[in-house]
């Protein structure tokens, strides 16, 4: 088992669809190995490798709104 998993965000939690190793920061682009996996969008269905990518994505976001 490794490559890129598929998964489904939760809340409080998360759910692997297809099997892998990693997931993509959706910011960063960088791989996030499944066991340090700790910030991910339930909305938009993404994965964040750190708070900051959080930010970073939301901050964006915000922007486009106003």
């Amino acid at each position: 088992m490794s490559g890129e998993a598929e998964v489904k965000y939760l809340d409080g939690d998360f759910r692997v669809v297809q099997p892998g190793t990693f997931v993509v920061c959706a910011v960063t682009g960088l791989p996030i190995p499944l066991e340090e996996l700790r910030y991910w969008s339930v909305d938009l269905q993404e994965a964040y490798a750190t708070a900051e990518a959080v930010l970073q994505r939301h901050s964006a976001a915000y922007a486009r709104k106003s």
